[in-house]
């Protein structure tokens, strides 16, 4: 089975109007890729897809980890959420602050019976594992929240879809929330709706988080694909269902046959592929 990998850094519409931060992106995304596929050779697909979600939490450019919004409290609060398409085991941390990788947290509940948790619980078992304090708020976005421009990048999540060569597939998503939102408020990363993975395919989703959860959109099209559909022709029905509804969202997919997938319903997702070749558009 050849390996494959497909990375997402959300929706970011500023790449288009500004080149200076469209060719950062470009640049960042198609590093982290290839040195995701580079770690996929030798590692399974869940360590490969927490390894390259680690990398874009670490990357200040995309709304993630480093660099998150920041809430209408003026606090910082992270969501993650991870798939093992091969156990059935989903894992994940919601609205977790002050720590710099939600990703990894998510990677070690995956074996703890209790695998999703939120808030101070998740927070207190990030410290009991040796997680330590960390502050992902940076001066840009301070300025944004202080300058209360809602309209800024909000619409921004990370993820990371991988095919290993024993044909297992994984999904992990991340997200740093749309910015001024109710503290409290649950992004769909760490839900099945916008991370989601099996034996069949693995999607991860990003755009406006009430939209995806409200479609069940990872898990809808990872069913269909499990009931015979092409990831293509699934990806599409769902979207057009999305749609009727003006939904905001993008996606990125693997399929146990190493078909590749990435749409969304609104320009412009910023996304990089690796399967030997290099993809990437921003």
């Amino acid at each position: 089975m050849d390996h494959k990998l497909i990375i997402h850094g959300g929706f970011f519409s500023e790449s288009h109007t500004n080149l200076e931060v469209k060719l950062a992106k470009q640049e960042a995304l198609s590093e982290i890729v290839k040195r995701s596929y580079t770690y996929l050779n030798s590692h399974s697909a869940l360590e490969t897809s927490v390894f390259a979600v680690s990398l874009l939490e670490d990357c200040e450019l995309f709304n993630a980890g480093i660099g998150s919004q920041i809430q209408s409290d003026g606090k910082i609060r992270l969501s993650a959420g991870l798939m093992d398409g091969s156990s059935g085991k989903f894992s994940g941390v919601i609205n977790i602050e002050d720590i710099r990788n939600p990703i990894l947290i998510a990677e070690k509940l995956m074996s703890f019976d209790d695998r999703v948790l939120s808030g101070s619980g998740a927070l207190d078992f990030a410290h009991s594992n040796g997680f330590e304090y960390f502050n992902t708020e940076t001066q840009q976005r301070r300025e944004e929240y202080d300058g209360k421009l809602k309209a800024s990048k909000g619409l921004g999540t990370v993820g990371c879809v991988a095919l290993d060569k024993a044909g297992h597939i994984a999904a992990a998503t991340s997200t740093g929330g749309k910015g001024f939102e109710i503290p409290g408020r649950v992004s769909d990363s760490a839900t099945s709706s916008g991370n989601f993975a099996n034996e069949f395919a693995g999607i991860s989703c990003t755009g406006v988080g009430e939209d995806i959860v409200s479609a069940g959109l990872a898990v809808k099209i990872v069913t269909r694909v499990s009931d015979g559909m092409s990831l293509a022709a699934a990806s599409q029905k769902s979207f057009q269902e999305l749609n009727v509804h003006n939904g905001f969202a993008g996606i990125i997919g693997i399929s146990a046959n190493g078909e590749l997938f990435h749409c969304d319903s609104h320009p412009y997702m910023v996304w990089a592929a690796f399967d030997g070749e290099l993809s990437v558009f921003a």
